[in-house]
């Protein structure tokens, strides 16, 4: 298999776990090349980041050796990646995201 279509695979399965994020179910977000990885960038429509509800950078997944991933999120604030944790894969990074209990990445 070619590393062109391991990379779309990769952007195509977030855009796809992305249905299954449990805040702001109504807006579309996507997803975009950063560097080696992936970001998510979607509507601010709680208005907390950019009053007039532009995008704003959610999350970005970096990929490590092995197979392995290091997830960022975006301090708005200081407008720079922090990251958050390293995970064993790419599934692992998007159930955290997801789920986002602590409201890190969507704000």
């Amino acid at each position: 298999m070619n590393a062109q279509r391991v990379v779309a695979f990769e952007a195509a399965r977030i855009q796809r776990s992305l249905r299954e994020r449990l805040r702001y179910r109504y807006v579309r977000p996507h997803v975009e090349r950063e560097g080696e990885g992936w970001k998510i960038v979607s509507p601010n429509c709680s208005r907390n980041i950019d009053p007039q509800g532009g995008e704003i950078d959610i999350a970005w997944f970096e990929p490590l050796p092995a197979g392995r991933w290091l997830l960022h999120a975006r301090d708005h604030a200081s407008a720079a990646w922090r990251p958050v944790c390293g995970t064993r894969d790419l599934r692992s990074a998007l159930e955290i995201v997801c789920a986002d209990e602590s409201r890190v990445y969507w704000p």
